[in-house]
């Protein structure tokens, strides 16, 4: 990018300003940071003397100030002729000035030793050590050195100097952490030269508040603006801080960098073709370009986005074919694709076919829409009820793009109803086989349940909308008079509860059940966060999260979910609706919810999978709450008798602990202080790489890593650095 956004935010302590703001101009393959920041502790321009003054622009071309550094028994050596950058390393460009001088120690035996003290035991530094042969040695003869960090060895493989070219050492993949860290140059075995060393940079790693937006979401997003001249508050970084977003635009914060995952320019007087752009948005979901005057055909590429499910071109002037893909991707399921309301947008032999009826594509609806679209659907609901117990028959509510089978279809796929694998208040659930011989769950409606004759209604309605791995799939439906049935996908697994209950002698792994949070998190924030208006699941608990023949995670039923109009609202309900101990303190207290009473009842979920204790304990005298059972063993920090002890310590402390957290911070009783789903489900990848980091290091504990010892008598400086004496 040939540019950069300043953002300048009032964080509670008064206007925020700058006095002056400089800039230097890196290479980008230098220095890398991984996503965070790098603060440099020092910049030592190695066997000048300490009288000498700082080397800086316009020696250096990027501005680095240079230290000079020499201690007592190290040997200073210096040259006249100019020191060459090898094609590898030109890209650090150390000015020909530092590089001329270094020092070197007594002899071949004796290393160059010196210690520097970072901040603190926890800070991640990284350092750069940069070489160069001044001496011309006999006979063409190389200079062969090894690098030891606290006595070990901290680079693979011996460096080899080659006359009048520098090299630089870049720091290992892992920061380096420690109170002290000891540094010794030595003469590599076999070498007779004593090692030197030219200059050494030191950084300590910050991590930054916010992850900037991928580089590939931004250009894009760019480019879309400069394109349709949009003049909205489109300034800064598209997606942080988070609550300063663009409008229009929601983004995933779910992995390490934020992504953009839908476009909502709906009425925004665009003009001309779907921009080229949109195609590098590969993480978006949801893309509303309704109501403009857009014109042109369709563009192929709107096929090939891989997490595209939704596309609203409905009101435009667009003309010509709809490329095949897209609309095989619509016939398919996995995208929903709306283009009313343009003159002509289809003119192919499959637009032809569409005509008569053989092919239909459903229409989205926008945020209001949507709201507006289920209060038609419950009033119809309730007009559907009062003409069906008067005996009269009306047409069915379920319209969706999912198929639609019999009751005598039903009857066959269950074969007469022949195997219970469920059932609840709204009926039963039964194993069923399609004619491809794929198993599906049928949910049956019982024809004298009154609350669950709404819930069923709500779930259907609402399964025909949304779509994610982590969701539950509806198959299809059976709305014939009075018999009614969803078909799901079979979860060959059943559901969580059944796995975690104290009678499954099959335990499941630490692994799994970290696996099986970050699937559930994940599920959850696509309701929370992934759909417009947002959905809150309202009964979120392990007997409603079902899982795959690989143990995959997804939540299921969705009777009690309610779909809201924005981000922030709430609703106030005079009767408490979930399962008891799952339920929000605060929704018990006020009635009031939000999404933040899904996260509670994450929290207690996350609970059952770390203990492998349910969420309401049966005593003889009274029923305890887990929360009630875990918070004192918390305080007393005994983490082996929190975790389930099926699994016989066969886990890892450290993340352990981490998951003990992360449930504990959804589970404040006041909503506004537990985080967002997405924040939850960060925490938790973290988590599992933790996890899998500490397994994959205990197959290494076997190898004891050689040591050299270090003497440890030093020199004090202000500077926090010195050598180590011999």
């Amino acid at each position: 990018m040939d540019y950069i956004d300043v953002c300048l935010i009032n964080t509670g302590r008064g206007v925020p300003f700058i006095s002056s703001l400089e800039l230097r101009l890196l290479d980008n393959s230098i220095y890398p940071t991984q996503g965070r920041a790098l603060t440099k502790l020092g910049g030592l321009d190695v066997g000048r003397n300490p009288s000498d003054s700082d080397v800086r622009y316009p020696d250096d071309g990027y501005d680095r100030i240079w230290n000079p550094l020499l201690f007592d028994q190290w040997i200073p050596i210096s040259t006249s002729s100019t020191v060459y950058s090898l094609s590898t390393d030109n890209a650090y460009n150390i000015p020909d000035v530092v590089l001329r001088t270094a020092a070197k120690s007594q002899n071949s035996t004796t290393p160059l030793s010196f210690y520097f003290s970072p901040p603190d035991s926890l800070s991640q530094c990284y350092v750069y050590f940069h070489f160069a042969e001044i001496e011309k040695l006999e006979n063409g003869q190389q200079r062969e050195l090894t690098i030891l960090l606290n006595g070990e060895r901290y680079l693979t493989e011996s460096v080899t100097l080659d006359y009048l070219n520098s090299r630089t050492i870049l720091p290992t993949e892992l920061a380096i952490m420690g109170e002290r860290l000891n540094f010794s140059i030595t003469a590599a075995e076999g070498s007779k030269f004593p090692p030197i060393l030219n200059a050494v940079e030191i950084f300590v790693s910050k991590e930054l508040p916010n992850k900037t937006t991928a580089i590939q979401d931004v250009e894009a997003i760019m480019e879309i603006k400069k394109l349709y001249k949009l003049t909205r508050n489109w300034q800064g970084d598209p997606c942080v801080p988070r609550e300063y977003s663009w409008d229009g635009l929601h983004c995933s914060y779910i992995y390490n960098i934020p992504s953009i995952i839908s476009v909502n320019l709906s009425s925004s007087n665009l003009t001309g073709k779907i921009a080229t752009s949109f195609s590098n948005l590969k993480a978006i979901e949801s893309l509303d370009l309704s109501y403009n005057d857009l014109t042109g055909p369709l563009p192929e590429f709107l096929a090939q986005l891989p997490n595209l499910y939704s596309v609203d071109l409905r009101g435009n002037k667009f003309t010509g074919s709809i490329p095949e893909d897209l609309l095989q991707k619509s016939r398919d399921g996995t995208l929903v694709l709306s283009v009313n309301e343009n003159p002509d947008p289809c003119q192919s032999v499959a637009c032809k076919r569409g005509k008569k009826k053989e092919f239909v594509i459903p229409v989205v609806a926008s945020s209001t829409a949507a709201v507006l679209l289920l209060l038609f659907i419950f009033s119809r609901l309730a007009i559907y009820k009062q003409k069906r117990h008067g005996g009269m028959v009306t047409k069915s509510n379920i319209k969706s793009k999912n198929q639609q089978y019999s009751y005598s279809e039903v009857v066959s796929i269950t074969n007469n109803f022949e195997t219970i694998i469920g059932g609840g208040g709204f009926g039963k659930v039964y194993l069923g086989k399609l004619k491809d011989e794929i198993q599906v769950a049928v949910k049956l409606l019982s024809p004298s349940s009154n609350q669950g004759y709404k819930e069923f209604q709500a779930e259907a309605q609402l399964l025909m909308i949304v779509h994610h791995r982590n969701l539950v799939s509806l198959v299809g439906y059976c709305d014939e008079d009075d018999q009614k049935a969803l078909i799901y996908e079979y979860m060959e697994n059943g559901n969580l509860h059944q796995h975690l209950s104290v009678k499954n002698t099959n335990v499941m792994t630490w692994n799994e059940r970290l696996n099986i949070a970050v699937d559930a998190a994940h599920g959850l924030e696509y309701l929370h966060n992934g759909c417009k208006p947002p959905i809150i699941h309202r009964d979120l608990k392990t007997s409603n999260i079902l899982l795959t023949g690989h143990m995959q995670a997804k939540i299921a039923d969705f009777g009690l979910s309610r779909i809201f109009a924005t981000e922030s609202d709430s609703h106030v309900s005079t009767c408490p609706a979930g399962t008891l101990g799952y339920l929000d303190p605060e929704y018990q207290a006020s009635g009031n919810f939000n999404k933040k009473s899904d996260v509670y009842s994450f929290g207690i979920v996350l609970f059952e999978l770390i203990t492998g204790r349910p969420a309401i304990m049966r005593g003889l005298e009274k029923n305890i709450h887990i929360l009630d059972w875990i918070y004192p063993i918390i305080e007393s920090g005994d983490i082996q008798s929190v975790v389930d002890p099926r699994l016989q310590g066969k886990f890892h402390t450290n993340s352990a602990w981490k998951a003990v957290e992360i449930a504990l911070s959804c589970i404040p009783p006041i909503a506004s202080l537990r985080p967002d789903i997405s924040q939850v489900l960060a925490e938790l990848k973290e988590c599992l790489a933790l996890e899998m980091t500490n397994a994959s290091l205990a197959t290494e504990c076997n190898m004891a890593p050689s040591s050299i010892p270090l003497e440890t008598s030093y020199l004090e400086l202000e500077s926090d650095i010195a050598a180590l004496a011999r």
